[in-house]
């Protein structure tokens, strides 16, 4: 299938065309007709699979052909929210590269800074408002954001909103909301309490499953280091230093303070290195973010809340300094990279206190990742797999198994 196939409009079309699309992926070619044809979405898809695209194209072209058959408002028409500030840029940044030459106006709101600008161009008015749901509730209770004449809603990034703690503003944002409207929703996986807050925001809606949460990008090269703890930077630092084989890297670190350790090692080794986390202010992370995608920064250390919002086409490697805890986040991660249909590398370290982690991603992705051996680092520390519990029989409800209890019987008898 291409994009012609999916009776898009013409200046769409050459939008598509100018970013160098030429085929619609998976989540775009099943999620683009039934929005241009009016349904609600509950769409279930991984990083990096292009559904910033799959709903910012139908919108475009939906709120176009309203304009061209006369329906003109200066109401706010299409509202999404989204968890991160950099996620809600990109989203913003899409719809300028998709939206040209239609006239709409979009713009994107989240804190960290100041209100005056973004209330100045809600002021003067806008079609397409993207938003963090902590900024938008708080100028919407200021009066400074009218969704009444609201035509489409988007929830994007449904799993992470909740991981952050956002359900109580999401569901004081949807009572806001007008009744009558299109609603999509899209999440990278699909818990319950997922599923639940779908069920009270959407109507008969078009299912969409593009891969299961367990499932890698088969695009992506994976690696797994085995290292001791104490090791793990001058491990970091030897792979970085050979620029030919690792061109650009997004490191992930658990935590804020592990990733500006990691950043402030990296750059006093002598190899440009910056962090970017919730801590950091909305300018610096936008600088440090810019410097990477320009390629002035080489590397880029993250947390995972922080890095949500990170779309580089082309970057080369996602290397995870630390395991994370949860396994649907190692899809995440590694779903920086191999983008776009571009091949990419995941390397993992893995120390002792971590291997729990690992065996976790294991299960979850259905699949071993290949360890490597071939560097200075390497320990001969083999991870044992887990023992699945054995069944030892009923027990008395307080007492020790019989054998303990003869064994301790016999022991006071001598």
């Amino acid at each position: 299938m291409t994009f012609e196939q999916l009776d898009l409009i013409a200046p769409i079309l050459k939008a598509i065309q100018d970013k160098g699309y030429t085929t619609p992926t998976p989540i775009q070619s099943q999620a683009i007709t039934p929005i241009l044809a009016g349904r609600d979405i509950l769409g279930c898809a991984q990083t990096g699979t292009g559904k910033t695209a799959a709903f910012a194209i139908p919108i475009l072209q939906t709120l176009y052909k309203q304009k061209q058959a006369g329906h003109r408002s200066e109401k706010i028409k299409a509202l999404i929210i989204t968890p991160t500030r950099e996620l809600a840029i990109q989203i913003g940044e899409s719809f300028t590269a998709y939206g040209q030459g239609l006239g709409f106006r979009n713009t994107v709101l989240f804190g960290g800074v100041t209100q005056h600008g973004q209330t100045r161009k809600l002021r003067h008015g806008v079609d397409i408002l993207i938003a963090t749901p902590g900024r938008l509730l708080d100028l919407m209770n200021q009066g400074f954001v009218d969704l009444q004449g609201l035509t489409t809603f988007t929830l994007d990034e449904a799993d992470r909103m909740l991981d952050m703690g956002f359900i109580h503003d999401i569901k004081k944002i949807i009572k806001k909301l007008p009744p009558k409207r299109q609603s999509l929703f899209f999440s990278a996986t699909m818990p319950p309490s997922i599923v639940k807050l779908s069920q009270s925001l959407l109507t008969d809606p078009v299912r969409i499953d593009i891969a299961p949460q367990s499932t890698t990008a088969e695009t992506v090269t994976q690696k797994l280091y085995l290292v001791e703890r104490k090791d793990k930077k001058a491990l970091l630092v030897h792979m970085l230093q050979d620029i030919a084989r690792i061109p650009s890297a997004l490191v992930f670190t658990r935590t804020k303070h592990g990733a500006d350790k990691v950043a402030k090692f990296i750059n006093a080794s002598g190899i440009g290195a910056e962090a970017i986390h919730g801590n950091k202010s909305q300018n610096a992370r936008q600088k440090a973010l810019q410097n990477f995608k320009s390629n002035k920064t080489r590397v880029l250390v993250a947390t995972d809340i922080a890095a949500r919002g990170i779309d580089i086409k082309e970057l080369s490697h996602v290397i995870n300094f630390e395991i994370p805890n949860e396994p649907e986040t190692y899809v995440h991660r590694i779903g920086r990279t191999g983008r776009a249909e571009n091949s990419g590398i995941a390397l993992s370290f893995c120390d002792r206190e971590e291997v729990n982690y690992i065996h976790d991603i294991h299960k979850l992705i259905n699949r071993q990742i290949p360890i490597e051996n071939e560097h200075p680092f390497a320990t001969d520390y083999i991870p044992p797999k887990r023992k699945k519990p054995t069944y030892q029989g009923p027990r008395n409800r307080g007492q020790a198994p019989r054998q303990k209890q003869r064994r301790r019987s016999w022991s006071k008898r001598r």
